[in-house]
């Protein structure tokens, strides 16, 4: 499966390609910098993300694991769950994503980066 790196804002259906078809219907695995606003889309997993983006110079805190479903719109296309997000030591507890501040930042890295047309 292609991964890509996006830096830039490229369209939705651009990211077609990258879907996962399982049992929770059609998703993209991506990975977000919030620190670089930048993520990568389409691995299989988001230890493959996380680690092709702290290659490329992002620090682990800044990475957080979230799910694209790129045929819903609003709140619902994206899913913050990832177990990349289990980091105690950062006070999140959970595969989610807990601090609403992070959140917002990653929705509007996400809705920058990727236009809904």
């Amino acid at each position: 499966m292609p991964t890509k790196i996006i830096e830039q804002q490229v369209q939705k259906a651009d990211l077609l390609d990258l879907e996962l078809k399982n049992k929770y219907g059609a998703l993209v695995k991506a990975v977000v910098d919030v620190k670089r606003a930048v993520m990568i889309a389409g691995m299989t997993m988001h230890s493959d993300g996380e680690e092709a983006l702290l290659e490329n110079g992002s620090k682990q805190a800044d990475l957080w694991g979230i799910n694209l479903y790129l045929q819903q719109s609003g709140d619902e296309w994206i899913e913050y769950d990832s177990v990349i997000n289990l980091r105690p030591s950062q006070g999140n507890d959970s595969r989610g994503v807990d601090d609403p501040a992070i959140r917002e930042r990653i929705r509007e890295i996400v809705n920058h980066l990727i236009k809904q047309t």
